[in-house]
């Protein structure tokens, strides 16, 4: 008889009526949604603080380019020397000092150029300072060469390489940014899944066996049978838990901006006035133009498809990976010394993915690790949105399913001696014995 649908129904019905799965379910994204809006209220604080900055310029090059914003208000000093000019500012209990001194020759400017606070100032205040100052005195020298502002700005030019396939697919730079924050977001995604619910099982086995029930149950179940069961159903509780988590928290996060006024995008820019600069030079509306290209670009149902079977191919995997070390030793403290091999290929599939897919999507290195079954979850959906043909996805989850298959045959192997066996840390050389059983 196939117990196994029974096994399913069992350990998901554990795990879902378990007291504290149920309030980690609901009391993480509280708590997670609570450290964003505090982060984001922190950030919004800062951004929204008022500063005053003095500008004492001996040159009289650069004290008409500083023009108050809605953050900071720049009081221009004359008549005083740099001493008289420090008191007056810590007096006035002012931001800081921007003290320009005199010079004999315009290309020393930029070497005597200092600001003076009570505190280190802030990166983003410092960077446009610096900008202004540099454009004001590149504007200044070429004027002394005969070159007036208009033809100064009429010499600007903005180069936008268009990027086209010889198919005439059109793209652009920032294409490669969002492919890689997909395939980014997946990897992680997967990693994090492997870790916490293949724990998960790994506990689950290590439980029922120390409390001997595992001996009352495989008296009428077989141990894949079991396994597998394992696996499926904490796999399911698992989804359920992720689909709650993303349901709850983008009720929360609007909940929150709504009633306490709090924009949580500030909690992921903490330098936003940086940004908005950034922005203004590369022109944002090109930006978002060539955002959206990207993603209109992506193979999205390719994509789609190719995430789910991949995601549950690796997830599968690894699961049985866990259980069979679940089965193995007697507690959690003697899994220490079978993790590491298995969390090592995640790792070295992170990054390939990050520092060689970016770089050569269709290279040796990156093609070779997207067809290896442990690294190949990661890696050939980091691949995918660069354009991979449909032979090479295919090949790569035949491996991966084979493989799983394999891993589990040789997991129920290890299970079906292991749920037995207490009192005794299994060497690897145990193991390898186990497999001939």
């Amino acid at each position: 008889m196939n117990h196994l649908p029974l096994i399913i129904k069992r350990e998901y019905l554990t795990k879902v009526k378990n007291k504290s799965f149920i309030i980690m379910t609901f009391l993480s994204p509280l708590i997670m949604i609570a450290l964003i809006a505090v982060v984001a209220y922190l950030s919004q604080l800062n951004n929204d603080k008022q500063r005053t900055i003095s500008i004492l310029d001996e040159t009289g090059y650069l004290s008409d380019i500083f023009q108050n914003t809605e953050n900071i208000t720049y009081t221009k000093l004359n008549g005083l020397d740099l001493d008289d000019a420090i008191a007056l500012v810590k007096e006035k209990e002012d931001y800081g000092l921007l003290h320009i001194a005199k010079v004999d020759a315009l290309d020393a400017v930029s070497n005597n150029v200092k600001f003076y606070s009570e505190e280190s100032p802030s990166l983003s205040i410092m960077s446009g300072l610096e900008r202004k100052i540099e454009k004001r005195l590149q504007e200044i020298k070429l004027q002394k060469d005969g070159v007036t502002l208009t033809q100064i700005e009429a010499s600007k030019t903005n180069v936008d390489i268009a990027q086209e396939s010889f198919e005439g697919e059109k793209s652009s730079k920032i294409d490669n940014v969002v492919k890689l924050a997909f395939g980014g977001i997946a990897g992680y995604l997967l990693f994090m899944f492997i870790i916490i619910y293949g724990n998960m099982i790994m506990r689950s086995v290590i439980e029922e066996k120390t409390s001997r029930i595992i001996e009352v149950i495989i008296s009428s179940v077989k141990p894949i049978q079991l396994m597998m069961g394992k696996i499926i159903g904490t796999s399911l509780a698992g989804v359920t838990q992720f689909a709650i988590w993303v349901i709850l928290g983008g009720v929360l996060m609007m909940v929150v901006s709504s009633i306490f006024g709090i924009d949580l995008s500030q909690a992921s820019t903490p330098q936003q006035e940086l940004m908005n600069q950034a922005m203004e030079a590369e022109g944002a509306q090109a930006m978002a133009e060539n955002l959206i290209t990207a993603i209109s670009n992506l193979p999205l149902a390719n994509l789609v498809v190719a995430f789910m079977f991949f995601f549950i191919g690796g997830y599968l995997l690894y699961s049985s990976l866990y259980a069979a070390i679940g089965a193995a030793v007697d507690n959690e403290t003697d899994t220490q010394q079978f993790m590491l091999p298995i969390l090592m290929p995640l790792i070295l599939a992170v990054y390939v993915g990050v520092f060689t897919v970016i770089e050569d999507p269709h290279g040796t290195v990156s093609t070779v690790f997207s067809f290896i079954p442990f690294t190949s979850p990661v890696v050939m959906l980091m691949r995918i949105p660069f354009g991979v043909p449909l032979w090479q996805q295919g090949l790569s989850l035949v491996l991966l399913i084979g493989t799983f298959i394999l891993a589990v045959w040789f997991a129920a192997k290890i299970y079906r001696v292991g749920i037995l066996m207490y009192g005794k840390k299994p060497t690897y050389k145990e193991l390898f014995k186990w497999l001939k059983y």
